[in-house]
Parts: C-alpha cells; sequence; structure tokens
C-alpha cells in the first residue's frame, strides 16, 4: 500500500520557476520584479539590476540577460 501523504503530495502541482530582475535588496531578501509587472520577495543575495530565477519564494541562481517578449494568448 502506497503512503497516503505522498499520494496527496503528488495531487499538488510543483511551483513555477520566475526570473525577474531584482530591484531591491534587504537583509537576506530582495525583491524581484517579474517581466508582467508583478513584485515578489525572495530569500537570497543577489545585487540591484541581477536577473534571478525564483522558486517557491528562494533565489534558485542567476538568470541571463536577455531580453523578454511577454505575448498575451
Amino acid at each position: 500500500m502506497h503512503n497516503l501523504y505522498e499520494q496527496f503530495r503528488q495531487l499538488i502541482p510543483d511551483p513555477p520557476l520566475l526570473a525577474g530582475t531584482v530591484v531591491g535588496v534587504g537583509s537576506g531578501v530582495v525583491t524581484v520584479a517579474l517581466p508582467g509587472g508583478g513584485l515578489i520577495r525572495a530569500r537570497g543575495s543577489a545585487a540591484i539590476g541581477q536577473k534571478v530565477f525564483v522558486r517557491d519564494d528562494v533565489i534558485e541562481g542567476g538568470a541571463p540577460s536577455l531580453t523578454v517578449e511577454i505575448i498575451e494568448i
């Protein structure tokens, strides 16, 4: 028999990987501007203007500095 908790966790989707630009730096927390105009606060360290990847409010690493195209569907 499978673990009931693991079966439940499989129903919940994984948090998405987001990319954005750091616009504010605090003590262990940065503010990241997303391409769509939203702001999120994430744990980690980065410099202002740096592009970063964020998942579940934690900085996962640096992102490439590429131009962003937003296509609405």
